[in-house]
């Protein structure tokens, strides 16, 4: 496998969201009419350069996983644009589909539901490539002993059964299994969530190593920050459907400028006991995506909310260079 790094600075876009909603029927009635929506993800736009890691973060039930859900078209979107190196696939169905799935791939949070317990580790990461190119498991070996390789497991790893590993060594199958097909965009989805914590470091440090061996292109979605900051070069901020702030990473964690985020952040722990950080502490519980707030979705928890927040919603606007944010008290 060619060295394909790229730069990281690469102004090329690789993905571009417009506008994205998500949006679950609710029903009700003795017909079963649809009485409302639950608003998973609503009026998302961001791009991805390539050769970059966006993260994505927020409290469970933010909408983050769904967005990446609908980016790889595994849900359709209700309205709004998946862009693809320039060409739309919000709509593409049948062959057109199956043709570009190659180029993304998704890595799941369970490393153990996402395999197959009746299939050998050879055939997991073998499949994929077999359903594109029509090669067989045989002709194949040589490739997926690499990948496994590539991702740490021993050779021996091709004759097992996931349920023979550890979870970290699950996760890694599962991260050979997404690269097999060279995709030029991966999907984490809380990739080490599920890890004890001392595997999660191992389990980054290659995610990290492998984006710049093959030039990968990641959406990183998780709920811990540190993590978040480790892995991404830019920083999208989730609540309640929508992205509140977008910027890169060391300007959103010095200077973060929606009070959201800037309770997220205080809640990161301290490593240095001597050093006293004031929490910012959120009341009141997220609303409901069926039955969101008027205006700003932030404002019944918003410390310094306005007249204006609960009239309007704001939106997200470059307020610094590179840094976007979706709140009134920046005009």
């Amino acid at each position: 496998m060619a060295n394909q790094t790229l730069d990281k600075n690469n102004e090329n876009v690789l993905l571009e969201v417009k506008n994205l909603k998500t949006y679950y029927p609710i029903k009700g009635g003795f017909m079963r009419k649809t009485i409302g929506h639950v608003k998973a993800v609503d009026d998302v736009s961001f791009e991805i350069k390539e050769g970059e890691t966006l993260g994505l973060v927020g409290e469970s039930g933010c909408g983050k996983s769904t967005t990446g859900r609908t980016l790889l078209r595994l849900l359709d979107a209700t309205e709004g644009q998946i862009l693809l190196d320039g060409r739309d696939i919000t709509k593409l169905k049948g062959k057109p589909l199956r043709e570009i799935r190659k180029d993304f791939q998704m890595v799941f949070q369970d490393p153990y539901a996402s395999l197959n317990p009746m299939q050998m580790v050879g055939d997991i990461i073998a499949e994929p490539i077999i359903n594109y190119t029509g090669k067989s498991l045989k002709d194949l070996k040589e490739e997926v002993m690499d990948l496994l390789k590539k991702v740490g497991l021993p050779e021996d790893a091709y004759y097992k059964y996931a349920h023979e590993f550890s979870g970290g060594q699950r996760q890694r199958i599962g991260i050979a299994r997404a690269l097999a097909l060279r995709p030029k965009l991966i999907i984490a989805d809380e990739p080490v969530s599920a890890l004890d914590v001392s595997v999660q470091s191992q389990v980054l440090n290659l995610l990290k190593e492998l984006q710049d061996e093959f030039g990968l292109t990641f959406l990183f979605i998780a709920h811990d920050l540190s993590v978040v900051k480790h892995m991404s070069d830019r920083i999208g901020v989730m609540y309640l459907g929508g992205i509140v702030e977008l910027a890169e990473k060391d300007s959103m964690y010095a200077e973060p400028l929606h009070p959201y985020t800037q309770a997220l952040i205080s809640a990161i722990p301290e490593p240095d006991p001597r050093r006293k950080k004031e929490r910012i502490v959120l009341e009141g519980d997220v609303p409901s995506p069926a039955n969101p707030p008027s205006g700003c979705p932030f404002h019944p928890r918003c410390p310094m909310a306005m007249e204006e927040c609960s009239m309007a919603k704001p939106e997200l606007k470059e307020v610094k260079p590179g840094h976007r944010v979706a709140c009134h008290l920046y005009k």
